[in-house]
């Protein structure tokens, strides 16, 4: 989905939202630890580049990501040298070990075109928990929350660039299309490029089955790093 460019200037857009990885990474530990004490392992599944990865590695013995674009990988693990990046697509891994947490970030599940793949990807997570281990995932819009035609605007001002963010975003059916167009300008001049995010809408209470299903408890945390909630769960002990 990203090259290098492109997640370059996408973190520095959020950046000047105020997003703060480093922050919400904090506030996901300690959401698993009041639940599983001594946690002491955990996979960020869709790790991105990297960058609420470098937290986890502080507050986890063993901290590791799954990612399947190549470009960001390599981000990754140039940002965090010695961590194990792995290469893998979240519906069907296989790492050949369990976690005592999972994690999956910042809508990255809202990639995923259907409802199976949503469930295929929380059961992947799921198995690769230790009995009692955590599975936080934070989901994309709710179909009930999704506004039709919505427009954001974002102006990024670096030392050396100015970064400006417009995005469109529609929808059909479940699928939602962001048209995404950047303004890059910087002592080489200015570059314009556009991408296209196709995310999909789940129910609250599908993304609760596929938790159920795969064998873990779940609750719903309404706020949320994002403002789109959090769903929490434990894998059953038995």
């Amino acid at each position: 989905m990203y090259g290098r460019e492109l997640a370059d200037v996408y973190e520095a857009v959020y950046r000047s939202r105020g997003k703060d990885w480093g922050e919400e990474a904090a506030d996901v530990s300690r959401l698993i630890a009041e639940r599983r004490p001594g946690a002491d392992s955990l996979l960020d599944v869709a790790c991105g580049t990297g960058a609420h990865l470098s937290v986890f590695g502080e507050r986890f013995e063993v901290a590791e990501g799954l990612e399947i674009a190549e470009p960001m990988r390599r981000l990754a693990e140039q940002r965090l040298p010695g961590t194990t990046v792995h290469a893998g697509d979240m519906r069907d891994f296989s790492l050949g070990r369990t976690y005592t947490a999972v994690s999956c970030m910042f809508c990255a599940i809202g990639y995923l075109e259907t409802l199976d793949d949503m469930r295929s990807a929380v059961r992947s997570m799921a198995e690769h928990l230790e009995p009692g281990g955590v599975l936080v995932v934070e989901p994309w819009w709710f179909p009930e929350n999704f506004i039709e035609g919505y427009v954001a605007g974002d102006l990024a001002r670096e030392e050396h660039r100015t970064i400006a963010r417009i995005s469109h975003t529609t929808r059909k059916g479940r699928a939602t299309r962001m048209e995404v167009r950047f303004t890059v300008g910087d002592a080489a001049g200015i570059q314009q490029f556009t991408e296209i995010d196709v995310l999909h809408l789940f129910t609250k209470e599908e993304y609760v089955s596929a938790f159920t299903d795969a064998g873990c408890s779940v609750e719903f945390l309404a706020d949320g790093p994002t403002g789109r909630g959090l769903f929490v769960g434990v894998r059953e002990k038995n």
